[in-house]
């Protein structure tokens, strides 16, 4: 077992290892930050609030920051669908598209094949039982209505 592991049961012990409250986790992220610099990180406790350094451009104080993100509501996007032309959108789908295909992960040629011969054996059982059915049914009619 490696050091890091057991500095992983270390921790472990003193807290659980994954909080369930999005609350639980905003305190277990802010006590794994440093305080300051060369200082060990902070218990999380709402007294080391007051012990950070302000941020570039805040002014320090007693006042704790704010819990819901930055502050400010998430900007609303420009929509220049519309006044594109269609050779531009075009332009950017094939770009998007090209984008999501190099996401994708390709089958190999061994697995291409595999897949291939069950499908074509998935559709010939297919073809079978309904062409069977077929017959069956077919015979029956013969028998209730008579030819």
């Amino acid at each position: 077992m490696s050091e890091d592991g057991e500095k992983d049961k270390e921790k472990g012990s003193k807290r659980p290892s994954r909080p369930v409250t999005a609350a639980a986790r905003r305190e277990r992220r802010a006590s794994a930050r440093p305080s300051g610099k060369g200082a060990e990180a902070s218990s999380g406790d709402a007294a080391d609030v007051s012990k950070r350094p302000a941020p570039k451009g805040k002014t320090s104080g007693n006042v704790p920051p704010p819990t819901g993100g930055k502050g400010r509501p998430t900007p609303r996007r420009d929509r220049d669908d519309a006044k594109q032309s269609l050779f531009a959108r075009l332009v950017r789908f094939i770009r998007e598209v090209l984008g999501e295909l190099r996401k994708v992960i390709w089958p190999t040629r061994k697995q291409m094949t595999t897949y291939t011969i069950v499908v074509l054996i998935f559709v010939a059982f297919m073809v079978a039982l309904v062409a069977g059915l077929d017959f069956v049914f077919l015979e029956g009619m013969d028998v209730v209505f008579g030819n």
